[in-house]
């Protein structure tokens, strides 16, 4: 064999793994803030997982999700936010309130939230269609829905039954939106409103002893990630105790909640998956509007129903684009 011939092949050889190494795709960071647990908010994880890989992100091929979970206490928001900016990730995806820790602890990641907060109001956003700043996401409009969701629940009771409302309040910022909502609608419809506070599993069960202390006749349940992560416990104490209620968790009405009503949280988190894939490729936050929900789900649990002794008008019953029966 000549040298020349020698080197040539040499020369292919050696540098084979290189190029190989080269193919290699990136390996980005994202890091997930949550007020919740993992095991509660598993279903959303994973709408956030096809979100990203709609857009190219496969999680332990090219993506590697750094997880920061307050387990419930939303004390421990801004400290796992500061961990996640150390670490140096390249998006944060969040919710509601951790949303708001991110959006403290920095002004250069870019951040993608789901909020139930008007995000103009709370801070996060200069206008929902140029965001203006490293923040974006999708808005589920919890505190425009409530109203509705108490109209909803009205047309089952008589006119006299006095309605409670279940807040988290260590969410204060979104708890105290969805009171002032609700406390307007009630005023209209001319309704007694309670207003419930609970942020533990032993306070949820408290609170529905306060309502048969109370004698309330319904209950709507706040839009909240800690609630969102205990509708089949809400769903089982409504039935136990005999309160209609209300949810905006599809969940709560596949567990035995009379109603759901609210925007798709599984697609919702999907597309902030969508939102963080379209940023790691190089499109800046402020310049991806916020999106809102454009259609509202009505599912009605006529099973419940029935089993609470109610009779659903069949105006209502036309609304409804499910009943579980």
């Amino acid at each position: 064999m000549r040298r020349r011939e020698f080197m040539t092949l040499l020369g292919g050889a050696a540098a084979w793994p290189i190029a190989t190494s080269a193919q290699q795709p990136a390996m980005q960071v994202v890091g997930f803030l949550a007020s919740t647990s993992p095991d509660r908010y598993a279903h959303l994880v994973a709408a956030v997982r096809q979100g990203l890989s709609e857009t190219g992100y496969i999680e332990g091929r090219n993506l590697r999700i750094e997880y920061r979970w307050a387990e419930g206490k939303y004390d421990r928001l801004s400290a796992l936010a500061d961990e996640l900016v150390e670490r140096r990730v390249a998006v944060i995806i969040a919710n509601t309130p951790a949303a708001l820790a991110a959006r403290a602890a920095t002004t250069k990641i870019p951040i993608v939230f789901s909020s139930g907060l008007d995000p103009v109001k709370a801070g996060l956003v200069a206008s929902l269609n140029r965001p203006g700043s490293n923040v974006t996401g999708i808005s589920t409009m919890s505190g425009e829905l409530v109203a509705k969701q108490l109209e909803l629940l009205h047309g089952v009771l008589s006119a006299s039954a006095g309605v409670a409302v279940l807040v988290n309040p260590t969410n204060a910022s979104l708890a105290e939106t969805l009171s002032k909502e609700l406390q307007e609608a009630a005023h209209t419809l001319g309704v007694q409103l309670h207003i419930l506070n609970a942020s533990s599993e032993r306070e949820i069960d408290a609170a529905f002893e306060t309502l048969d202390q109370l004698h309330a006749g319904a209950l709507v349940v706040g839009a909240d990630g800690f609630f969102s992560a205990r509708s089949e416990q809400l769903a089982a104490l409504a039935l136990r105790h005999s309160i209609p209620a209300i949810s905006p968790y599809r969940r709560f009405a596949e567990a035995g909640g009379l109603m759901r009503y609210g925007g798709s949280e599984l697609d919702g988190f999907r597309l902030v998956g969508v939102y963080a894939g379209r940023i790691l490729k190089g499109e800046k936050p402020a310049d991806l509007p916020v999106l809102q929900p454009t259609k509202f789900e009505l599912v009605l649990n006529l099973k419940t129903a029935k089993a609470l002794g109610l009779i659903v008008p069949d105006k209502l019953l036309a609304l409804a684009d499910e009943v579980i029966e």
